[in-house]
């Protein structure tokens, strides 16, 4: 019984193969050819050779959109659909170049990546292709640069990763290691990859030093009718100018390698000091020795002494630039003070009433007067004593004594 039952199946199920298949619209689209054509056919390349339509081996054909193969039987999932689209896409030449060789290749790929891995290439992350690997394939040539290991030292550290860059500078900054200002790279940025894949970045900043100097003011003397004969006053106590300089400092990785000196600018202009010396007369009345005077100036002087044959020559001398003789009350002084206070009367303490009636040739260096006595009454001096000025005023005044 069973075995009848069996014989049963197997001869329906043969009588249901033998059967015609259902013939199908079929639509093929090749480029800018549509055509249809009605077909029990199941093999693409078949269908198209009933179609009149010859491809090659490397063309892919596509049936509702999806790759399949040119002999094998499109599956019974499509063959349900109401009408079945064929699409052929023609194979193009595409040139694919790599460092180590260049080659030819007939793809109907749809992408630049396809195109590639039908070349057999494998494609790592951080590969480059000259094309994006998601835009269409063209017949623009396509070339692939693979990564490479590099070895970055900056900063005091080490730092290794991959690249397909094709100079240091691209490789540096797809890593974030960009050059920022003054930095620079070993090799130079612009240089390709180095064969040992080592790198050095330097990096570099400039700090800038304001170097400050003082500019010494100067001091002025100008005559002063406010302030007393004889006494300086300051009318300006002056102002220190300033000068700054800018020096570039360079460093490189922290360390410092050179300086540059800009030129000096003056901030602050000095300011001269200016002192008054007195031209104020006041008429002064004291007791001197026992004497009563009225004076108009009293000076410290340095006084030396003389007489006719104490003058310092090799023989005695009696006269003096006034025509006077040498004698007690006859003062000698330097020639320009001889010029404009001969005649002058003096009160020296100690040595009494005197007048200007002589030229010291030696008198130099300091307020400095030379007091006459004759031979028989000489006395030696070599002191400092204040020298009271008698009234009355002369017209010529030198008002600083030096």
């Amino acid at each position: 019984m069973r075995t009848s039952i069996l014989k049963i199946v197997s001869l329906a199920f043969l009588l249901f193969a033998c059967q015609p298949a259902a013939s199908q619209y079929v639509t093929i689209i090749d480029g800018d050819q549509i055509l249809t054509l009605q077909t029990d056919e199941r093999i693409p390349a078949t269908i198209l050779q009933q179609a009149g339509i010859s491809i090659t081996s490397h063309d892919a054909i596509l049936v509702n959109g999806l790759p399949s193969p040119h002999d094998h039987l499109i599956s019974n999932s499509l063959l349900s659909n109401s009408r079945l689209f064929l699409q052929i896409r023609r194979a193009i030449p595409v040139t694919l170049s790599t460092p180590q060789e260049q080659i030819t290749l007939q793809t109907a790929a749809f992408t630049v990546g396809e195109a590639i891995q039908e070349a057999g290439i494998q494609l790592r992350a951080a590969d480059a292709a000259s094309q994006p690997i998601q835009s269409p394939i063209s017949n623009s040539p396509i070339s692939v640069t693979p990564s490479r290991q590099l070895k970055v030292a900056t900063s005091g550290k080490l730092l290794e990763f991959t690249t397909s860059a094709h100079t240091v500078g691209e490789a540096l900054a797809g890593a974030g290691i960009p050059l920022v200002g003054g930095d620079y790279s070993l090799p130079s940025e612009n240089e390709a990859l180095p064969q040992d894949g080592q790198i050095k970045v330097v990096r570099v900043n400039e700090a800038v030093i304001l170097a400050q100097q003082p500019i010494p003011f100067t001091s002025e003397l100008i005559a002063s009718a406010d302030v007393p004969l004889d006494q300086t006053q300051v009318l300006h106590p002056g102002e220190t100018g300033l000068t700054v300089q800018r020096i570039r400092v360079r460093y490189e990785d922290g360390d410092e390698i050179s300086r540059v000196s800009e030129a000096e600018t003056i901030a602050r202009q000095p300011e001269n000091r200016v002192v008054g010396y007195g031209t104020k007369i006041e008429i002064k009345t004291t007791v001197v020795d026992g004497a009563t005077i009225e004076y108009w100036r009293a000076a410290q002087m340095y006084i030396t002494s003389y007489s006719p044959c104490r003058s310092g020559g090799d023989r005695c001398h009696n006269g003096t630039s006034s025509g006077a003789t040498v004698q007690k009350g006859v003062v000698g002084m330097k020639l320009d003070w001889y010029l404009s206070m001969g005649g002058q009367p003096l009160y020296i303490p100690g040595y009494g009433f005197a007048s200007v009636a002589d030229v010291c040739g030696g008198c130099v260096g300091k307020p400095w007067i030379d007091v006459a006595y004759s031979d028989n009454d000489f006395v030696p001096w070599s002191s400092w004593v204040t020298v009271y000025f008698l009234t009355p005023v002369p017209a010529n005044i030198i008002y600083v004594l030096e």
